[in-house]
Order: structure tokens, then sequence, then C-alpha cells
């Protein structure tokens, strides 16, 4: 059952998110707002804070995996963090760097790195540098500093809408506009300065292919039987099945 309705936005709600604690709800829209919610243990829910920072309507929202840490990705181009202080909640840095539309945003399982898709056709990884950083990245004051240290670019023929980061494996998949869905992998000797990703079953030892896309899901077909079309079959080719094999564990598809 609906258990409640939070009303306040001027226009489209985009995207809602959980935060870690299931205390804080994230909420925003093209009204170019974010809305943060604080909810009881009474299920009641208050808005404690309106967050005005994009000037443009915004696409996405999602958490830090174990902080009170948010991200928001906007048409304005930019992604924008934001936390708690003194008792109210700011903009704490803005990433920018892509040239149109950012739909989407996601944080690694450490939540050190952020990945942000954009209509500009590129993914861009982000890291996160703490004052007194060993590589001497500067910072401004007592809050992090956020660098872009890849952009992953030419895969992509159209706009990027998603992307998402496995918390277990690593891998980093991404939705486009050009009926793909990608899958791309880390490589093991990657320099968290400036990361690379490659198929390892495909790459010699010790080589790591910089940026390669380790797999690319096309021409999902879903049929119905003439007397079950209730009840869709899907079928996927004998390719994908392999392609499956190549980028999953086998423990996954046992």
């Amino acid at each position: 059952q609906c258990v409640t309705t939070l009303e306040g936005h001027e226009n489209e709600v985009k995207s809602v998110a959980w935060a870690p604690s299931g205390t804080l709800l994230a909420t925003c829209s093209r009204d170019k707002s974010v809305w943060v919610w604080e909810v009881d243990e009474e299920e009641e829910y208050e808005c404690v804070s309106v967050l005005n920072s994009h000037t443009q309507d915004v696409k996405h929202v999602v958490w830090h995996p174990n902080q009170e840490l948010l991200a928001s990705a906007s048409y304005d181009d930019t992604v924008k963090l934001y936390h708690e202080e003194e008792d109210d909640w700011v903009c704490c840095a803005t990433l920018e760097g892509h040239e149109s539309t950012v739909w989407s945003v996601a944080f690694d399982r450490s939540g050190e790195r952020l990945a942000s898709c954009s209509d500009d056709k590129t993914v861009r990884i982000w890291r996160q540098y703490k004052p007194g950083n060993e590589e001497g990245v500067a910072c401004s004051g007592t809050d992090p500093t956020w660098k872009c240290v890849c952009n992953l670019s030419g895969f992509h023929t159209r706009t990027i809408y998603d992307v998402a980061w496995c918390h277990l494996t690593g891998a980093l998949a991404t939705a486009c506009g050009d009926d793909a869905i990608r899958v791309f992998e880390e490589s093991p000797s990657s320099d968290p300065q400036q990361p690379t990703f490659g198929l390892a079953a495909h790459n010699s030892p010790g080589q790591a292919v910089t940026l390669h896309c380790s797999a690319s899901v096309l021409r999902t077909s879903v049929e119905a039987e003439p007397s079950r079309k209730k009840r869709p079959r899907v079928s996927f080719s004998r390719h994908m099945s392999l392609m499956a094999r190549a980028v999953f564990p086998v423990s996954f598809l046992e």
C-alpha cells in the first residue's frame, strides 16, 4: 500500500534515492532542485533541505555507499556533491568537464570514485582526494577534491543514459541510445591516478588495453508463443551466451 505521498516539487520528479542509513531520501526534479527528506521511526517524512545549486533540471541523484554524501547529475552539464554542514545541506563540490547533459552518476564500492555519463557520449571517472593526500592534489580547507582521472570516449555513438558500477566485481556498465549495453572492466595493474580498462582474458600477461570495451549486448529479442501470448519467451543468441561467459565469472553462470 502507498504509505505516503511527498509533494513540493514544481515539475517532473526525475529520480529518487535512499541513503545507506535508510533515514534520508533524496529527490530531484525538472524544477532544478534537489530535496532531502528525513524519515523518523513513525515513517513521518519531513523535507530538511531544498538545494538549488543547479541551473537546469536535475536528472539523477545517488548516495555514497557508506557516507551521507549525495551526488546529482544535471542538464547544466555538471555533477554536484552535497553534505550536511551545521544542520543544513550544502553543495560541497561541482564536477565540470562534460560538454552536454549529465544523465546519471554512480559510486564504486569504496565510494572514492564516481562515474558519470553524458549526452556528450562519454563516461568520466572522478576520484576523491582528501586533504594532505600523497599525490599532492590541492584541496580547499577540509573538503576533499574530486578530479577526473579517466575519460571513456569513442565507444558510444549516441547519448549515454545510465551508468552502474558493480560493487561485487568492479565492472562498469553503461546504457546507451545506440541500443547497446556495454560492460567495462578495469585492468588489475591499473594505476589509480590513470585507470585503464581491459578484458584480462584477451590480454597478454602484463598488458592492459586502455578503456577496452569487454562486452556489447545487442539484439536481445522477446518472442511470444501463439499459445502463450501472455507469457513472453526471452531468447538470446548463442553468441550472447558466449559473451556472457567471457564477461562474468563461471560461478555466476552456474
